[in-house]
């Protein structure tokens, strides 16, 4: 804690003494404004007695009004580097203060939200017996202020910013100084347990077969989409004649399909579709279409207006005898098709 040679004095939050020193992410601080971190430099500058009064900061060439001031103040609360406190010391005298860090205090960021929409937004403080003080919250608990242990607390000031201890006018005697305490210390976290060898080995065998596992499926996915392309190509070009277009437009239409398998829709989906779509290389409209008629989210268009889709009408009844697909048999189930291997082929 930093020294209190009287009860309305300034406290400083200090991590090297008797200089101004300025953490470099405070003067980074794109929050800041220039005007407020000039004049969080200056209030570092002063010595702990001195007192931070917006009227005296506001006086002299050069120096802004009042409300520039008091702006620039509640700039600096809300970034945790002043606060106004109300003190209640320990011989039970409240008492008007003001704390200034170099740095910013988280601690006093959350206490900025709390005591600034209440109506009196100084933060009270209750003096302990070692000469610190706690945070007293609107429950009735106590809290850190957040000041750091300052390691040159022990040292003696410099004389000429040592101030002589300033009477107190309600007893008459000078305050006498008490020995700096450390805050209590936070318990460390816990730390995570090391993996074993074992561990380590099964987590490696474990993400090696999730790269192989998807490296097959990938596999049988470009498999799957080259199926449907080639049988596509050369239905198409047998039905419709050849391509004219672009030199890669069979590559684009088995991406398509590509992209249809890896949603969810079947080789005999796709197949449907583009057979539904009468084109080479659809386009993205044109095969999205086809595949919501296929899979009976959209009805069919006709030339004659729109009709109700019939699954009788487009695949047949259910006594007609199914196509055989390559690779099956007419032992296959009609529903095991699509599972067991790609087949669509031109109705007789």
């Amino acid at each position: 804690m930093s020294r209190l040679p009287s009860p309305t004095a300034v406290r400083h939050n200090r991590r090297r003494p008797y200089y101004v020193h300025v953490e470099s992410t405070t003067v980074r601080n794109t929050r800041l404004s220039y005007r407020a971190l000039g004049l969080l430099t200056y209030l570092l500058d002063q010595k702990e007695g001195w007192q931070v009064r917006s009227d005296q900061l506001s006086k002299g060439e050069g120096r802004e009004g009042r409300e520039a001031v008091r702006t620039s103040l509640r700039l600096l609360a809300a970034e945790g580097h002043y606060r106004l406190e109300r003190r209640r010391l320990r011989n039970g005298k409240v008492v008007m203060g003001t704390a200034v860090s170099e740095f910013p205090v988280d601690q006093w960021k959350k206490d900025h939200e709390i005591f600034s929409t209440q109506r009196d937004p100084a933060v009270p403080v209750v003096e302990q017996e070692d000469g610190t003080f706690f945070v007293e919250y609107p429950d009735g608990t106590l809290g850190s202020d957040g000041f750091e242990t300052d390691p040159y607390d022990e040292a003696e000031p410099p004389a000429d910013l040592a101030p002589e201890p300033e009477e107190d006018p309600a007893e008459g005697e000078p305050l006498a100084e008490e020995p700096p305490t450390a805050p209590p210390k936070t318990a460390p976290r816990a730390r995570r347990p090391r993996r074993t060898a074992a561990q380590k080995a099964a987590d490696d065998a474990a993400k090696d077969a999730a790269a192989v596992r998807k490296t097959e499926e990938k596999a049988a996915l470009a498999e799957a989409a080259e199926e449907v392309a080639k049988w596509w190509w050369e239905d198409a070009e047998k039905h419709l004649g050849p391509f004219v277009g672009k030199a890669n437009g069979y590559v684009a239409m088995r991406g398509m399909v590509t992209k249809a398998l890896e949603k969810g829709y079947t080789k005999r989906q796709c197949a449907d579709a583009l057979r539904h779509a009468r084109k080479h290389l659809p386009s993205a409209q044109q095969w999205q279409n086809a595949l919501g008629v296929i899979t009976n989210r959209i009805v069919p268009n006709q030339p004659n207006g729109r009709v109700p889709y019939s699954d009788s009408a487009t695949w047949g009844d259910q006594g007609d005898d199914p196509q055989t697909p390559p690779g099956g048999t007419l032992d296959t189930p009609a529903d095991d098709f699509d599972d067991a291997t790609f087949g669509v082929l031109a109705r007789q």
